[in-house]
């Protein structure tokens, strides 16, 4: 098994700082972005094997950052989950219809977190060290 590797697109540095370390220490490989214009930027060069999009995030937000995603053949295949703190059950039609492929309410534990990208890309482990 290979080591998985999360985009991790979030603006909040203590949700990045806490959601990375989480994944981190479970194995992922964690890439961050603080907006939707370098986590678009991430996909395409890294080509993730899950994205966690915060839907509040500046300069393309989360919506429209997940569409974009979703319309290049580079990234259209990467699941998109929306952790975000737009709660109403329009926004969870909405994270839909853009194209998110999961939806987390904030606040949510870093367990869930846990949960739903495994239940997307399954466990990973961290790359073995040649020397």
């Amino acid at each position: 098994m290979a080591e998985k590797t999360v985009l991790l697109i979030e603006d909040n540095e203590d949700n990045r700082l806490i959601y990375a370390t989480i994944l981190q220490h479970n194995g992922y490989r964690v890439l961050e972005a603080a907006n939707g214009e370098d986590g678009i930027r991430l996909a395409c060069e890294q080509t993730p094997d899950v994205v966690l999009m915060d839907i509040s995030i500046p300069r393309i937000d989360g919506w429209r950052a997940t569409e974009l995603l979703k319309q290049d053949p580079r990234t259209a295949h990467i699941p998109v989950i929306a952790l975000t703190a737009h709660a109403l059950v329009t926004d969870r039609e909405k994270a839909k219809a853009v194209g998110c492929d999961s939806y987390l309410a904030k606040p949510v534990e870093p367990r869930r977190v846990m949960e739903e990208v495994r239940r997307f890309v399954g466990t990973s482990e961290p790359a073995q060290r040649t020397g």
